[in-house]
């Protein structure tokens, strides 16, 4: 059953700011946690927590969060006149261009991120200490390994929740999460784990993004367990370098070895389980992350010795067979051996399915439920995700948005076909540049055709993206009208390189996967890379033109 989270549903009942700060400063006592503010005002009552000033209603306490571009200080004032009962800054008072009325509390923090995630823990009653939490983080791979993980630990009859990029799963019940989120805010988070409690789950997996844990949103929460998939380039527009990006992953690791809170568990899962960090042992990230981790340590690996690695791997175009084989040391109950058969199609899946089936383990999922749990693993949407019409070639729409995703979507899809790879990509506006060049020129060297098109141009001018990545094609020894083609349309581009298809080939559309928008500019216009395939297919069977899915570029004469 899916259902829309409704913001109202966050605003049940008011809570008192003492209890609230009394709560948090019990579970870090003694600690070095951080420690609430001090607070020996009179009783107040705050409705619920916002970082937006428009969000503010009668009693909110307004949070002035300071981010790289943003900065919410200017907006107390908005806030106040709003109704605000309380505002948490990071500025003294004096500082401020606005006068605090003196029934508003007004309290200082040396973080309003760390502080807001604290509270919105102590708001949910601190959620996570009744559940196994189970970190998944890195560049690639995180939704994908988070939906095999469930399937694995479902099999094995774990009532688990998921919170990741996409959507919230919590039991029965599914519902999407907002357009271009990442990790949701801490306030959000929070509400959710307290969802999970209150429905009787005992584990819950969680996308924890580079952005969710530099920005606190998954501060305030007691990992168990936490997975890496991979680090490579991306987001280094926000993070400043690889370092400031592998800086931030690493604090899910580090976080597995901060102090006991405070606060029994009533969950005796949560009670057996050891503090695990699960590390892929072929990526560069291994050595930083081994030392992070203040926790046990599990490996995974197709390259290099490890605790779970993959061998005997046979490719087909409906799925992947390999061995998963056990180091007895790491999983003494195992067998040596477990024989999988996944529907997911590439190495980097394998990857992703050894880092789940070792989680499921050091869970205590047994052999069997992984091998069933994977079997039986429903369609990633918008992930190596089919679509058929009935057509002489193969289609494939994947979220692959990243140089590495990329590359690793092409190498699966010449493992799916012995026919061309034609691909249809496009790289964002206000993000990380050099991913524009890297991915045309990967795209050039492993793919036979290539089609470059919008994603999210945002405020930038799509004709410089894509100029960038036309260079980078012909940088490779791409020949414009010849091996790859500018189509700003993407519908049009999905279109184009149907067009280009004949049977036995495959077309593989990348980078927008399971999103439901497309901004250009500030406006966000409705879109599905999935919906918009079946259309351009349909279309083009038919003899058809392609019709008009309502991006702004579709006047474009091309």
């Amino acid at each position: 059953m899916t259902r829309q989270t409704n913001r109202n549903d966050m605003l049940d009942e008011s809570r008192e700011l003492k209890t609230l700060l009394s709560s948090w400063a019990k579970v870090v006592r003694n600690t070095n946690l951080p420690q609430p503010p001090s607070y020996d005002g009179p009783p107040v009552s705050i409705t619920h927590l916002t970082e937006k000033s428009g969000e503010v209603t009668e009693g909110a306490c307004f949070i002035a969060r300071v981010r790289e571009t943003s900065d919410g200080h200017p907006y107390i004032a908005d806030a106040i006149a709003n109704g605000a009962g309380m505002i948490l800054a990071q500025r003294a008072e004096n500082e401020l261009d606005t006068m605090i009325p003196p029934e508003v509390v007004f309290l200082r923090v040396p973080d309003t991120a760390v502080a807001q995630a604290w509270l919105a823990a102590a708001w949910e009653g601190f959620p996570s200490r009744q559940l196994v939490m189970i970190g998944i983080t890195g560049t690639d791979g995180k939704t994908s390994t988070a939906n095999i993980l469930l399937a694995m630990l479902r099999a094995a009859d774990l009532r688990t929740g998921l919170l990741s990029t996409t959507r919230v799963v919590i039991g029965e019940e599914e519902e999407p999460l907002a357009l271009h989120v990442t990790t949701p805010e801490s306030p959000v988070v929070q509400h959710h784990l307290r969802r999970m409690v209150d429905a009787g789950m005992t584990h819950c997996i969680l996308e924890a993004t580079s952005h969710g844990l530099a920005q606190h949103r998954v501060s305030a929460i007691d990992f168990d367990l936490a997975v890496v998939t991979n680090i490579t380039h991306e987001h280094l527009d926000y993070h400043g370098d690889f370092e400031g990006y592998l800086a931030a992953k690493s604090r899910l690791f580090a976080a597995l070895g901060d102090p006991a809170w405070q606060l029994e568990t009533r969950n005796p899962a949560k009670k057996r389980q050891l503090k695990t960090a699960v590390l892929n042992r072929d990526d560069k990230s291994y050595g930083r992350l081994a030392t992070a981790a203040r926790a046990r340590q599990l490996t995974y690996a197709l390259h290099n010795e490890a605790d779970a690695a993959g061998t005997q791997i046979e490719y087909s175009p409906g799925g992947t067979d390999f061995v998963m084989r056990l180091r007895r040391e790491a999983f003494p109950a195992a067998p040596a051996e477990v024989k999988l058969s996944s529907p997911l199609a590439g190495e980097f899946n394998v990857y992703n399915t050894l880092a789940a089936g070792a989680a499921s383990l050091a869970l205590g999922a047994s052999a069997d439920a992984i091998a069933r749990g994977l079997r039986d693993l429903e369609p990633i949407s918008g992930r190596m995700e089919r679509i058929d019409e009935n057509q002489p070639f193969t289609v494939i729409v994947d979220f692959a948005h990243t140089p590495n995703a990329l590359s690793e979507a092409i190498r699966a899809a010449r493992s799916m076909t012995g026919g061309r790879v034609i691909t249809v990509f496009g790289s964002a506006g206000k993000r990380d540049i050099a991913k524009r060049r890297r991915m045309a020129e990967i795209s050039a060297q492993l793919a036979d055709l290539t089609v470059l098109t919008a994603e999210d141009p945002r405020t930038e001018s799509l004709e410089a993206i894509l100029q960038a990545m036309a260079d980078g094609c012909t940088r490779e020894g791409g020949r414009e009208a010849e091996t790859f083609w500018r189509v700003p349309d993407r519908g049009k581009a999905i279109y184009f390189a149907l067009s280009l298809a004949e049977a036995g080939d495959l077309v593989l559309v990348c980078g927008k996967g399971h999103e439901q928008s497309m901004c250009f500019g500030t406006t966000e216009y409705p879109w599905d890379d999935r919906e918009a395939t079946v259309v351009a297919l349909r279309a083009l069977l038919n003899d058809q033109p392609m019709p008009d899915l309502g991006l702004p570029t579709f006047a474009d004469n091309v």
